[in-house]
């Protein structure tokens, strides 16, 4: 039996083929894992922390068990069929978690923490079994390889070289290529697929025809997939319906309608809207989005609509922004930035975030911060409304972004932030304002009513938060509706700012530790209560 086992022993090139493809596949699904629960539970270091660290320990597992088996059984056969089970089990992850996401997805909007957390969980060790297996591969691949203790250093460098490289291109492929085109379950799959064609065609080569009864595998995995792929993964919140699906480089991204026809954006878990749109109306119900129409009226008085000229937007979404304040303030050129090209291509379909729609509107498919510097110009208004807890570009955050931000304000501009909290946590509002205070000469905020949403305004010039006030009493009886109630919500929603000795630079902006704090404290003092009166 064991000259049979060992006369078809497997040449080292093929040996570097199948850790290359292996080192590909663990870097693949390792991604494709955070995109997979990042679909549901959104992309917050909390959950890459879990992924990266569970994925490394079943990889550190995955090397000690490796490297006993190909001692305990050295043979080509037992390393191609790891490959064939590392590839089975890889592929059923997407297929077995779909419904355990969607109840999670059905938790998250209820805001059922036991439930979330648990399918949570349970997600991620579905993960164990096949990362274990893939990790067994460069230790038994070496076992095979070396024939003589003169070539074991020279062949085990090449091996984990190799799959190293391997690992690199799992790195950007899947996220750069396969999940934008195909989705993550699709992306899975392939990857999959890739593992069995080299497990199976290695055991072609050392047991002949008699392999072919592996092909089951394939067949549970395509029967399993045409069972589970019916409907979205996650459904659409009562009274609304789905006009849309899609997986972009950055985001899960769905557009709901209610029987109005007003369209909502939701991205990942589904933990806020995003953009908002009705053919008939540009008022949002005062949401967060129209207070950003009072920041220039935080200017000295008299301030009148004539004076606002130009936008910039970072953060974009579905243009929501961009829309109200070409309806208050006419067609003035408005640049409005954002990262991610599927919320781009979802705002052009569904929320007339069009050249026909809207003329006036440059769109920037860029980061905020390059695309601001590159652009070069003075606005009247520049809105940041990429802020969104616990997803919190760093980078814009800074006192360094801030001063590039002032000198691409006119004399007389405003910025204008959208800042998260909770009702009895201001931390990172007050630790903005205070950042925000080493730039600008005076800041002001507004609490968005029945939300965890804060707007920050800061002016180029002193100024005081009666202004509001004093401008809408200045106003004519002609201006828009929604301008009006914006400044009338507004200055009822002033409120005075915290103290912090929290200031955020280049070099140094500990939001995570303050983001994770904030958020953790909000669960355990009961906040999920809140959570669902606010939603």
């Amino acid at each position: 039996m064991i000259d049979q086992e060992m006369r078809s022993q497997p040449t080292n090139r093929y040996l570097y083929l199948c850790v290359f493809i292996g080192g590909m596949c663990t870097l693949a699904i390792e991604l494709s894992a955070s995109r997979l629960l990042g679909n549901v539970f959104g992309t917050s270091n909390i959950v890459w922390a879990n992924v990266i660290g569970l994925i490394l320990l079943y990889l550190t597992v995955g090397y000690f068990v490796g490297g006993r088996w190909s001692d305990h059984s050295p043979y080509p056969q037992t390393f191609y069929r790891i490959i064939i089970w590392s590839a089975f089990l890889s592929a059923l992850i997407p297929l077995v978690s779909r419904p355990v996401l969607r109840t999670a997805a059905t938790a998250m909007a209820t805001a059922n923490a036991g439930v979330a957390g648990g399918s949570f969980i349970s997600v991620l060790i579905l993960f164990s079994i096949p990362v274990i297996l893939l990790g067994c591969l460069s230790p038994f691949a070496i076992r095979l390889a070396v024939t003589d203790l003169g070539s074991s250093g020279r062949v085990s460098g090449a091996i984990y070289g190799i799959s190293t490289l391997g690992s690199l291109v799992g790195t950007f492929v899947p996220v750069l290529f396969l999940i934008p085109e195909l989705g993550t379950t699709l992306t899975f799959l392939l990857f999959a697929a890739l593992l069995f064609v080299v497990g199976i065609l290695g055991l072609l080569r050392t047991t002949g025809a008699k392999s072919l009864i592996w092909l089951w595998m394939p067949i549970v995995i395509l029967t399993i997939y045409f069972i589970v792929r019916s409907g979205p993964l996650r459904a659409p919140f009562p009274g609304l319906i789905l006009l849309y699906e899609s997986e972009s480089p950055y985001n899960y991204i769905q557009v709901q309608e209610d029987v109005s026809g007003t369209r909502y954006l939701f991205l990942n878990e589904g933990q806020g809207i995003h953009s908002q749109w009705n053919s008939t109306n540009y008022g949002d119900g005062n949401r967060t989005w129209s207070f950003f129409l009072t920041a220039p009226y935080f200017n000295t008085p008299p301030f009148m609509t004539s004076d606002v000229d130009s936008l910039a937007i970072i953060g974009l979404a579905a243009g929501t922004i961009a829309r109200q304040y070409s309806y208050v303030y006419g067609d003035i050129p408005i640049d409005g930035i954002e990262i991610d090209p599927g919320i781009v291509e979802a705002g052009s379909r569904f929320f007339d975030m069009n050249p026909v729609k809207m003329p006036n509107l440059n769109v920037l498919i860029e980061d905020g911060r390059y695309a601001l510097n590159r652009l070069g110009r003075d606005y009247s208004v520049i809105v940041v409304d990429a802020y969104r807890p616990p997803y919190i570009p760093w980078h814009l955050t800074t006192v360094e972004f801030f001063y590039e931000v002032k000198s691409s304000l006119q004399s007389d501009g405003v910025l204008a932030i959208n800042v998260g909290r909770t009702p009895s946590d201001r931390r990172l509002v007050d630790a903005m304002a205070s950042t925000l205070l080493e730039v600008f000469p005076s800041v002001h905020a507004m609490d968005v009513p029945n939300s965890f949403n804060t707007i920050l305004v800061a002016t180029a010039l002193p100024s005081e938060a009666t202004n509001l006030e004093a401008n809408l009493a200045l106003m004519p009886s002609s201006i828009r509706p929604i301008l009006r109630d914006a400044l009338s919500v507004g200055i009822s929603s002033i409120v005075s700012l915290g103290v912090s000795d929290v200031v955020f630079t280049d070099d140094r902006a500990p939001l995570e530790t303050l983001v994770d704090s904030l958020v953790i404290q909000f669960l355990l003092s009961g906040g999920v209560s809140d959570l669902v009166s606010a939603s």
